[in-house]
């Protein structure tokens, strides 16, 4: 028995279609990542509501106050939003997880570690307003506290936690681009180390104070006298404004 010619594959022809299974395999593994990198900024916003009202009931719960960035407290040798860690002893979740029943210190799901600006606590991936809501202790400015509720003027404008990230890897300590002597006259390095991580498919996910969660994909990179430029790194607005109490 005879084969026909015309019906079988030309090795042009065989070429050709291995391409564009190729083509079709790697379009679908895009969309399948793209997908799962989707599911994960869902789980980081889920994430950052959370942590936004822990940080309200926290603040209810102690006289209108939010919580300290940082500070020395007796027999801890640092006291942070996230993580306490006792003398000489093992890093614990922070007392605003255990006051408010949140259970745990959250993660953000697309943080993959890496270096970060504060070494002595484990780090998660999210940072805390602490140029204008949460204090530092020893950071040059005039107030003394954190923010109380009552301070908010806008709180659908002011930022709370967000995607922390910069050049080496991980922070905890968001900071506004400009310098504010009456809030937080930081330096510039200590800045440039507070800056969000656009690592949802290039955008920075961010919970302001009244609860609601915002997605930005422009890295501001110059922050006034700062004008720095950290690869995916940056400010999610290139002044104070969605940062600042002062409105």
């Amino acid at each position: 028995m005879k084969t026909n010619p015309q019906s079988a594959f030309t090795l042009v022809e065989l070429l050709a279609v291995i391409a564009i299974i190729s083509i079709l395999a790697s379009l679908a593994g895009s969309g399948i990542n793209a997908a799962r990198e989707a599911g994960r900024q869902a789980a980081c916003a889920a994430n950052l509501r959370s942590m936004a009202t822990a940080a309200v009931a926290y603040a209810e719960d102690h006289r209108g106050m939010f919580p300290w960035g940082q500070k020395r407290v007796n027999g801890y040798s640092s006291w942070c939003w996230d993580f306490i860690v006792p003398n000489g002893g093992t890093p614990m979740p922070g007392v605003m997880w255990e006051s408010t029943g949140a259970g745990r210190v959250m993660q953000c799901p697309s943080f993959l570690g890496g270096d970060a600006n504060f070494s002595d606590t484990p780090y998660t991936g999210y940072n805390y307003n602490c140029s204008f809501i949460g204090k530092v202790e020893g950071d040059p400015a005039k107030r003394t506290r954190p923010a109380k509720l009552a301070d908010l003027r806008d709180p659908a404008a002011t930022a709370l936690f967000g995607d922390g990230e910069y050049a080496m890897g991980g922070n905890k300590f968001m900071r506004a681009p400009k310098r504010d002597s009456q809030y937080d006259g930081s330096s510039k390095s200590i800045r440039e180390a507070g800056t969000q991580g656009f690592r949802h498919r290039g955008k920075t996910n961010m919970v302001f104070c009244d609860g609601h969660v915002e997605s930005f994909d422009q890295p501001y990179k110059y922050g006034g006298e700062e004008g720095f430029v950290y690869g995916k790194c940056g400010f999610i607005s290139d002044d104070n404004y969605l940062y600042s109490l002062e409105k």
